[in-house]
């Protein structure tokens, strides 16, 4: 009798290595002569920067869904906030996203919960993806913009330049906290969406996959976390739907529409009577 047994893809060598690595650093964190408060501050203040207006704001809600537009120069600030974030290029981000969504929780899903809670928070990234090579074919909106081509491939090195920064102005303390420390609690952070958002919380609608709402990971991740919201009107700027469910990159793309920076804000079908 033949026994039918699951391959996984062969491991990525190169990503296991730059976890590894920024992993590592980041604790060094843990010795007190790399403990002050101001290196602290700076990787809150650069948590927010990253994950809330980069990845939240920019990569996801306005490049991967196109939930509002805004001004060439805003989207261009937003999108290399989220190349700060060292979570790949964007155009591999948008690209593996919006496969994410159209086959949620499927095989060709790059991070399917069905294969448990390790492998949609970061075991996928571990192997070859098998989503990268579709990516061109989601991505054609932006694969040929050069300010795009250029965060895809020296977001590395901008990081690297950003460490300069903080080393000038505050040393090494600045350096573990703004980079290493601040990396390591963004990419979970972000990653907990893949994750916990897909295993933990509540569904307020049929989505047709397994996203959840999990209040804990949208307070880390500036609104994130309503994540069943989001898959079922993908295309709103708003994910945290009702009044109790706090989205702050929902009040930020407020603000911008207030400001006259951001126009054509999608949002969910009668959400403005919730």
């Amino acid at each position: 009798m033949t026994v039918a047994t699951t391959t996984k893809p062969a491991l990525a060598w190169d990503n296991i290595l730059y976890m590894a690595f920024i992993h590592s650093i980041a604790l060094l964190a843990l010795l007190p002569v790399n403990f002050n408060w101001a290196a602290v501050g700076v990787a809150i203040f650069l948590h927010w920067l990253t994950e809330g207006l980069g990845i939240g704001l920019g990569f996801h809600r306005l490049v991967s869904h196109r939930s509002y537009q805004t001004p060439k120069w805003l989207e261009y600030f937003l999108v290399f906030c989220g190349t700060l974030s060292c979570q790949g290029g964007p155009i591999d981000w948008v690209g593996l996203h919006r496969q994410h969504h159209l086959y949620s929780d499927q095989h060709q899903d790059p991070h399917d919960s069905h294969k448990g809670f390790w492998w949609s928070h970061m075991e996928w990234m571990l192997h070859d993806c098998e989503g990268n090579k579709d990516i061109p074919r989601f991505t054609k909106d932006i694969i040929n913009d050069p300010f795009y081509q250029f965060c895809q491939k020296y977001f590395i090195p901008v990081q690297v330049a950003l460490g300069l920064l903080l080393f000038a102005i505050g040393g090494w303390s600045f350096v573990i906290w703004g980079i290493f420390v601040r990396l390591v609690v963004v990419f979970h952070c972000t990653w907990l969406v893949n994750s916990a958002c897909h295993q933990f919380g509540y569904q307020s609608h049929d989505s047709g996959d397994k996203s959840t709402n999990c209040w804990w990971v949208a307070l880390l991740t500036y609104g994130e976390g309503w994540h069943n919201n989001h898959h079922a009107y993908q295309y709103s700027a708003r994910h945290g739907l009702q009044w109790w469910e706090i989205d702050l990159t929902w009040l930020t793309i407020s603000l911008l529409q207030t400001l006259g920076l951001a126009t054509n804000v999608k949002l969910a079908t009668n959400e403005s009577d919730k």
